[in-house]
């Protein structure tokens, strides 16, 4: 590891990630003090939050965010990147609850989810260096049925973008490894600068009238037809809240808690690269990954710098040493990159399910009080999807989402917090062993 790849440090500022080094925006909202009082309280400053709060300022209804510490600190401002289709994984498990009209209304809402994305970054002129091109990675012949399978289910759904299979002798043209068996390049997925993405939709929102405020903490929540959410310093007045901290919900909702497993996700960027190596890195600028449980995912930057993610780690413990950890990944993958430095390192908690479907609705006891949590990797356009669903149940028009959603049971995961993670990190031992077969 070089000595000047920047260590993750957790504080009340975003991680000291490339993202971070690279936000084109510096917001300050101030922290929450006095009586406010709003339509609906949001509580959660990414972007399943950010997005709730311009669906309903889009409607005409007064909005009041808040944020424990900066928009965007969490895994919406150091994920990896990728906009990828769809929502939840193995949509065929649910048919026995849903049917088939609610399994396929599913996938026509995970083409959805990265078209609202697509839309709000267009209407808005949001810079965040939005490039289209996504390809799967097969690392076992499973996968390449598996493509074959996803190729034909999406031409079933009439999906409008390219799509491509790509066998083993052609995969230098998508990947300069020989690691991978085949892929699936979906046109219709891309990459992008998750931070800026945030920030400019924290203006965006901002712009529409919602009152956003950073470093507002909320320490107790009282119940009722019209709800109060206190603060450290101050306290908001509303008909309904959103709870839309994910992964970092902690103790704030203990039966949304229990649901939801942090699980934590590292990435590294390397130093700029040149033109010839970064087009013999990845010669089409896509974002790929691969299908392992435990698996890799990479991409450009705008400046060339190859930004390689995974490790996904259940245990609760972030590595010591971020850049020693992953490097050793980046190289088997790419080992001509054994000489290039590594200029950041960082992490941060994705939220889990247990059957990995999101998890958005409104909690059965307390009717005024939703929730979007547990997109399990696939954040990025989920949380955008979520946003939308809920602001169409709260202004009344309709519940399309939260009804086929409120459909699937959820388990809570057992042992309370401290046993939650190994119990887990045990259970998906078997998931990547299986990854050998």
């Amino acid at each position: 590891m070089d000595a000047r790849a920047r260590q993750p440090v957790h504080t009340e500022q975003h991680a000291p990630s490339y993202y971070a080094a690279t936000a084109n925006r510096q917001l300050a909202f101030p922290p929450l003090t006095g009586n406010e009082q709003a339509d609906v309280c949001i509580v959660g400053g990414g972007f399943t939050g950010l997005n709730t709060a311009i669906e309903l300022a889009e409607r005409g209804l007064s909005v009041v965010l808040l944020e424990a510490r900066q928009i965007g600190w969490g895994a919406s401002g150091r994920n990896g990147g990728q906009l990828i289709r769809g929502v939840g994984h193995d949509l065929e498990q649910f048919r026995p609850v849903i049917g088939d009209e609610g399994v396929k209304a599913l996938k026509l809402m995970g083409l959805e989810a990265v078209e609202i994305v697509r839309e709000r970054i267009a209407r808005h002129a949001i810079p965040c260096d939005l490039t289209w091109g996504y390809c799967d990675l097969a690392t076992k012949p499973r996968h390449v049925e598996d493509f074959q399978a996803s190729y034909d289910d999406l031409k079933a759904l009439d999906y409008r973008h390219e799509l491509r299979l790509v066998p083993a002798e052609e995969m230098r043209s998508v990947v300069g490894s020989d690691r991978y068996l085949g892929g699936l390049i979906d046109m219709g997925s891309g990459h992008l600068h998750p931070l800026n993405l945030a920030l400019g939709e924290a203006s965006v929102a901002q712009s529409l009238g919602v009152r956003l405020f950073e470093q507002s903490p909320v320490t107790r929540i009282d119940h009722g037809s019209e709800l109060r959410i206190h603060g450290e310093r101050g306290t908001v007045r509303a008909r309904t809240l959103v709870i839309a901290c994910n992964a970092y919900i902690n103790g704030l909702q203990p039966e949304l808690a229990g649901k939801v497993l942090p699980a934590g996700s590292y990435i590294i960027a390397t130093e700029p690269l040149d033109e010839a190596l970064a087009h013999e890195l990845l010669p089409q600028n896509m974002a790929v990954c691969d299908q392992r449980v435990a698996l890799d995912y990479f991409r450009l930057s705008a400046d060339r710098r190859l930004l390689f993610g995974g490790a996904c780690h259940y245990s609760g413990r972030d590595p010591a040493d971020i850049a020693a950890y992953m490097r050793p990944k980046m190289l088997k993958v790419f080992p001509q990159l054994a000489d290039v430095r590594i200029d950041y390192q960082w992490g941060g908690m994705i939220g889990i399910g247990a059957n990995r479907l999101p998890q958005i609705g409104r909690l059965p006891d307390q009717p005024n009080v939703y929730f979007a949590q547990a997109y399990s990797g696939h954040g990025l356009n989920a949380t955008h999807l979520a946003g939308k669903l809920l602001a169409e149940a709260i202004a009344g028009r309709e519940s399309r989402g939260l009804d086929l959603f409120a459909r699937v049971p959820h388990l809570t995961f057992p042992g309370g917090p401290r046993l939650r993670s190994p119990l887990l990190a045990l259970g998906m031992l078997w998931y990547r062993l299986k990854d050998f077969f």
